[in-house]
């Protein structure tokens, strides 16, 4: 293994599981499925991504899955994110991706200049699933990118 690499185990996502599934839902309450969707959508416009490739990338280096696309269509993609940190997400809780859907949507909206929107549903395999379909009849209008590293 190289020194870039590393081999996550359940005790490297227990910080992570510990704000987000716990913390960040008693702060934000009833309004917490809604809030970190908007808060998705934010981060995608302050981390743009050039590409779907980049948006796969991106979930990886921010640790919230193994992203692929399954499908393509005209007017919709659907992802499936997997992997260890969404495992350990599910074994302790009933966790939301609202934060991962409205990020894929964002970035998907700036790719494809076109509003569009995500829903998630969780499968029997216990992986993710982000539909996103984007309207072809509205152009996508939000402020012009800007590029964080």
């Amino acid at each position: 293994m190289s020194e870039n690499e590393h081999v996550h185990t359940p005790r490297d996502l227990f910080g992570y599981r510990l704000i987000r599934d716990e913390l960040i839902p008693d702060l934000l309450g009833n309004h917490s499925k809604d809030i970190l969707y908007w808060a998705g959508k934010k981060l995608a416009r302050n981390y743009p991504c050039q590409n779907e490739g980049e948006v796969i990338a991106f979930f990886e280096r921010a640790e919230w899955g193994n992203l692929s696309i399954i499908k393509q269509k005209r007017d919709e993609i659907l992802f499936e994110l997997t992997g260890q940190s969404v495992q350990e997400r599910f074994s302790h809780h009933d966790p939301v991706f609202t934060l991962e859907a409205g990020f894929a949507a964002e970035q998907i909206a700036m790719i494809k200049q076109y509003h569009t929107e995500a829903v998630y549903t969780r499968n029997k395999k216990n992986c993710v699933q982000i539909e996103l379909k984007w309207d072809l009849k509205e152009p996508y209008d939000l402020p012009s990118r800007k590029t964080k590293q």
